[in-house]
């Protein structure tokens, strides 16, 4: 059996990912360095290296008989990529060049990239389909962009999909990281102190989808050739203001107060998908609500129901 090769696999998606491809008897490969994931993420079953893609040599560690690449790996906060643009580079697009070569050198049949809304940068209130202008206003933005270029640049040797991820949000979700992932942010403080520092104008809009149906699409996506050699937008399709958001959380967690401070380097005003492509070459699907999936998040977060 050819195995899969799922980079950042101890982190919060691409472990869920690997997860779901254990429980389906696929042969598993995972490597990740360590430096946000946790190794206790990495699911029983996974043949696990530790290992830095951005290193030229890490590709020599990895199995020559991949069937595919599900590279999930890299740095994944906006913010925190103003800190240190050069290493978001690294992360991002060093590490998926590494890829490519190591692709190419040894026959494998796709590579799926873990994309990003963020390549759109500033768009208009309406639902964005994948061939919108993409001008990121992120380094982080800059980043994904620029690997999705590569990876069609080398399309004919290495078929790939960018699969471009909205606010993805669910059970895994590392609560202790307060610079990435809006729902997880909001219910943290919620829980942790119950007063939520909301960072920008509750007017804001995102398009929040859950981890079991981010997974759905990974998995659906390495037995689909329509995708290849395109972008596809993971998302829910859903228009939800921050101030929705909230209402939620609160409801979950009772007698939670917000604050409104400045907003953060590089943050999108507003962002939802079209998700015509999803639903037509790799669904249907029947995605998770809001309300139901940040339920399970938060019962997750807590151990067991809320009171």
């Amino acid at each position: 059996m050819k195995a899969l090769l799922v980079t950042g696999v101890a982190g919060f998606i691409g472990s869920r990912v690997a997860q779901r491809l254990v429980g389906e008897g696929r042969l598993v490969v995972g490597v990740d360095d360590l430096t946000s994931g946790a190794l206790g993420n990495v699911p029983d079953g996974v043949d696990f290296i530790e290992a830095d893609l951005t290193h030229s040599s890490t590709p020599d560690r990895l199995p020559r008989n991949c069937e595919a690449i599900l590279h999930l790996a890299g740095q994944s906060s906006g913010e925190v990529s103003f800190d240190d643009p050069v290493e978001d580079l690294r992360k991002n697009v060093v590490s998926t060049l590494n890829m490519i070569r190591f692709g190419i050198q040894n026959g494998v049949g796709r590579l799926l990239y873990a994309s990003s809304m963020a390549v759109y940068g500033p768009t208009p209130d309406v639902p964005i389909a994948e061939e919108h202008d993409r001008m990121p206003i992120s380094c982080y933005g800059v980043g994904k962009l620029a690997a999705e270029n590569y990876l069609r640049v080398f399309q004919d040797a290495l078929p790939s999909a960018a699969l471009r991820m909205f606010n993805v949000y669910g059970p895994g979700q590392d609560l202790r990281n307060l610079q990435q992932g809006m729902v997880s942010i909001y219910l943290a403080q919620a829980l942790d102190t119950g007063r939520i520092e909301v960072r920008g104008s509750m007017d804001r809009f995102r398009d929040f989808v859950f981890i079991d149906d981010v997974v759905d699409v990974w998995c659906r996506a390495l037995h689909s050739d329509r995708i290849l050699g395109r972008a596809v937008n993971v998302a829910s399709g859903t228009r939800t203001t921050v101030r929705e958001l909230l209402d939620e959380v609160i409801r979950l967690v009772p007698g939670t107060e917000t604050v409104v401070a400045d907003g953060t380097p590089g943050d999108q005003i507003g962002i939802y998908a079209d998700v015509t492509r999803m639903q037509r070459d790799l669904g249907p699907f029947e995605l998770t609500p809001l309300e139901d999936g940040l339920g399970r998040f938060a019962k997750w977060a807590t151990g067991g129901p809320l009171v």
